[in-house]
């Protein structure tokens, strides 16, 4: 059975992009999705990556007629300036971690949840109220937002180290084997590879 490391941030717009969209590739395949989320600037930190603040302004400017191209395409709503960006996605990573060990939900819901909160509901995914909404509206218990901080850290760290060991230095990727797959606009490479 093929199996799909996720590595991502939940702050990411285009993580967002992605939608549920893996979901349905894995489903199609038969394959399993293990839901990594990273700390992005340390990954960033660790592969020569630049923070957005820092980036030249041509590419801040292409960043924001890339968003909304993409958005259009994919048919979601987008928010180019959210209210909550950027904000802390630790709390919302750590949901993450703790709702794919207490099973029972849907992962991908619960993911793409956290990222519409922030890219097209204007919802800071640092407050404990708004990952619990997601947490129960992917079928999870409200409680898991606020339950295993300091696990879901150590986890987070060790997905970032794990995510510079298997080549990944943005979000959304998506690893099978040796092959990385960068960016929601690789998706239907990475159905090919798994067909």
């Amino acid at each position: 059975m093929p199996h799909i490391e996720y590595f991502f941030t939940p702050l990411s717009p285009y993580t967002y992009l992605a939608g549920t969209r893996l979901e349905q590739i894995a489903a199609q395949t038969g394959s399993t999705i293990a839901y990594r989320p990273v700390l992005l600037a340390k990954l960033f930190e660790a592969t020569g990556g630049v923070a957005l603040p820092q980036r030249h302004e041509s590419r801040q400017a292409y960043r924001l007629q890339d968003l909304a191209r993409s958005a259009a395409m994919e048919g979601l709503p987008i928010n180019l300036k959210p209210a909550h960006f950027p904000t802390n996605p630790v709390p919302a990573s750590c949901a993450i971690v703790a709702a794919q060990a207490a099973g029972g939900g849907d992962m991908g819901a619960l993911c793409h949840a956290l990222c519409r909160a922030v890219w097209a509901e204007e919802r800071d995914i640092a407050q404990d109220e708004v990952i619990a909404t997601c947490l129960t509206s992917a079928g999870f218990a409200a409680s898991l937002a606020t339950s295993g901080l300091l696990t879901g850290v150590d986890v987070l760290e060790r997905n970032t180290h794990d995510a510079k060991i298997a080549g990944v230095f943005g979000s959304p990727s998506y690893v099978v084997g040796d092959q990385v797959f960068w960016g929601h606009d690789r998706l239907a490479h990475l159905a090919a590879h798994l067909g």
